[in-house]
């Protein structure tokens, strides 16, 4: 297993952008799909988009494509979300994940403790 922490969280006013590093311990980092979710204040977690262990695939949410970037750097054991023209609706806790994917289903075996996002309007 890995260990996650998330940092960069922070408020933003609409139409702005801010990047979101999760640094991972461990020496198995290359070999794990990263993943992003996010909780909105009184709302389920819900997926954001994720990426392969090579950095070669991404998937995303489709409330988030086109504004949002998941990439990793192997060689520093992180992953990032670049989260560009954010809106309100965006306000969330940001939680990064490792896991396995396995065809249509990912298994998320760790989770970071997540960071916070504020979009103000």
């Amino acid at each position: 297993q890995v260990q996650l922490v998330e940092s960069g969280g922070g408020l933003v006013q609409a139409g702005g952008s801010l990047s979101l590093p999760c640094a991972a311990s461990g020496r198995t980092f290359s070999s794990y799909y990263m993943g992003w979710s996010r909780q909105p204040p009184g709302k389920e977690r819900e997926f954001v988009g994720s990426i392969s262990a090579s950095g070669a695939r991404t998937v995303y949410a489709d409330s988030v494509k086109g504004r949002f970037t998941i990439s990793r750097d192997n060689a520093r054991n992180t992953v990032y979300l670049q989260m560009n023209s954010l809106r309100p609706e965006d306000t969330a806790v940001y939680y990064c994940a490792a896991g396995k994917y396995y065809g249509a289903t990912y298994k998320w075996e760790s989770w970071g403790q997540g960071t916070q996002v504020t979009v103000s309007s």
